[in-house]
């Protein structure tokens, strides 16, 4: 396998691996701020260490960080008061901040290329019309276990959990964030499909990711014999 050098995952692990120390600093919830940013806790050290086996595309390595810094971000402020929420709310109008939207709509989006990497490096998949709903169906599926967890944050937590679930108030918060996860995921693959394949053969040919076993060889002759 052939060894290339990419600087930018290493810069953007970096900026990450900075962005998460700095938010750290003085969070307004420090139990907020590791819920929400215990996704990057462990992805993070998780992609470093199968790098070498299983290199991402540049694609999806820079929307992993874009959706690791609104992690930080909400986590560090809290959802419901994130700062440059309450400025769009306070500038359009609106009744709520709506970064907790904004951050489920990424919740959709940026997995969906990543479930669609794994599908197409490590399953029949790739070139299949099933792999697009698939991709949709599981980022859905990845957002309903979601709201499971608030579910039960709510209740082992009780109005300590406020600050984590971020509902605002809305008794329809919950169908709005798998909404916003559904849009998410169905717009990024309508737009992202056709460079995501571009990059995946690139990857391929310089990583042999998704080549894992040698072609198989048959061990015994079929081939009719002739006397």
């Amino acid at each position: 396998m052939t060894t290339v050098r990419r600087p930018l995952p290493v810069l953007l692990a970096w900026a990450v691996a900075a962005a998460l120390a700095l938010s750290a600093w003085g969070p307004r919830d420090r139990t907020t701020w590791f819920l929400e940013t215990v996704w990057v806790l462990v992805g993070l050290p998780l992609i470093v260490l199968t790098w070498r086996r299983f290199p991402l595309t540049d694609l999806l390595c820079c929307l992993l960080a874009a959706h690791a810094l609104v992690l930080i971000v909400g986590g560090h402020y809290t959802y419901a008061q994130v700062p440059l929420g309450d400025w769009v709310r306070d500038t359009f109008g609106l009744e709520r901040n709506p970064y907790d939207r904004f951050g489920h709509l990424m919740q959709g989006f940026v997995p969906a290329v990543l479930v669609r990497e794994l599908l197409s490096r490590t399953s029949p998949l790739r070139g299949s019309r099933w792999l697009a709903p698939l991709t949709v169906c599981a980022c859905l599926a990845f957002s309903a276990v979601f709201e499971m967890l608030e579910w039960a944050a709510a209740v082992t937590g009780g109005q300590a959990a406020d600050a984590f679930l971020a509902t605002q108030g809305d008794v329809w918060d919950t169908q709005w964030d798998m909404f916003c996860a559904l849009i998410g995921a169905t717009v990024s693959v309508l737009v992202l499909s056709r460079p995501h394949d571009r990059q995946l053969a690139v990857t391929s040919s310089y990583s042999g990711a998704g080549s894992t076993s040698a072609p198989r060889t048959s061990t015994s002759d079929t081939r009719p014999r002739h006397p």
